[in-house]
């Protein structure tokens, strides 16, 4: 019973240029619609090859990384050369190495952190928005409490005072402490959303709340939950380089956040090797920037007035 949103004229082209568009992409390449009409996007095109790039990384590290990025067998402190592209750490460690492995690290906290965030905001945005009542009046409070409370400093002390170390504690101190404004968000949205004529009609065909709000309002919701998790799992991303550059990640873990601290710890700016702090700070910018575009593609699928006719 859901309602498709109209379509509404397309800047810089006809009314129906993208979608049809979109149909003759999907037709050719057997994808659906939607993914026709973030490819046709130049921006979110391009935060899509950027994101399969590291993607591809993250999966084959193992046979891209050209040594063991823990193994301390080799000269320390090096800079670029043939052997190691990418210098050496003041332990003998390749950094190119460790750049990549680092890869399926950061993709990893990233899309599990971003993924239980945006579950968890959900569930709570959903529930308190659509039953109202003493049972919004309580999560409200929650929510309002989870934005109160500075997320910074409550990552640092629930990592700093854990008893054990990991790479699935990070994930779970950066779902806990990154849900509250994803919730807030869907719970002003439902609100809107179910005094619509169809949610009504639902009602009065006898659907029950479970049934309603999974086939009537979350279909309603996709662009907004998208959205949603991809500033999560940015959060997350940054979340995990900033507690692991504090030396609060765990330290059996390569990543990139790990590799800045050792490269502050390990003197890199005074023995001028510039790769080696560089290298992974560069990366953490390209993946965060690859997510930033690919929701300009996402924006456009809830607002055809964003949509590209070429």
């Amino acid at each position: 019973m859901s309602t498709p949103a109209p379509a509404l004229p397309v800047r810089g082209g006809d009314t129906e240029g993208v979608q049809v568009a979109a149909r003759e992409f999907g037709r050719r390449t057997r994808l659906p619609g939607w993914f026709g009409i973030l490819w046709h996007n130049r921006k979110c095109r391009a935060g899509l090859v950027l994101l399969g790039l590291f993607i591809l990384v993250a999966v084959f590290a193992p046979l891209l990384a050209p040594y063991d990025p823990r193994a301390t067998d080799y000269p320390t402190s090096l800079g670029p050369t043939g052997a190691h592209w990418l210098g050496t750490t003041a332990q003998g460690e390749d950094v190119f190495s460790q750049l990549v492995v680092g890869a399926r690290t950061s993709l990893t906290v990233g899309l599990a952190a971003g993924l239980l965030s945006t579950l968890i905001g959900l569930v709570i945005g959903l529930t308190a928005g659509y039953l109202q009542g003493w049972v919004d009046e309580v999560l409200s409070f929650l929510i309002n409490l989870g934005l109160v409370v500075p997320a910074l400093p409550l990552m640092i002390t629930l990592a700093a005072y854990a008893p054990v170390r990991g790479l699935w504690l990070i994930i779970a101190v950066i779902s806990v402490t990154g849900w509250a404004y994803g919730a807030r968000i869907k719970r002003s949205q439902i609100i809107t959303l179910r005094t619509r004529d169809y949610i009504t009609a639902a009602r009065f065909a006898g659907d029950g709340t479970a049934r309603i709000i999974a086939r009537e309002i979350v279909p309603n919701m996709t662009s907004l939950i998208v959205v949603s998790f991809m500033g999560a799992a940015l959060a997350a991303i940054g979340g995990e380089a900033g507690l692991a550059f504090l030396g609060l990640g765990d330290p059996l873990t390569v990543s990139w956040g790990t590799m800045l601290n050792q490269a502050s710890l390990g003197g890199a700016m005074l023995t001028g090797q510039w790769a080696w702090l560089i290298a992974p700070g560069l990366a953490l910018a390209l993946l965060i920037t690859s997510f930033t575009l690919i929701n300009f593609g996402i924006d456009a699928l809830s607002n055809p007035n964003l949509r590209e006719d070429r």
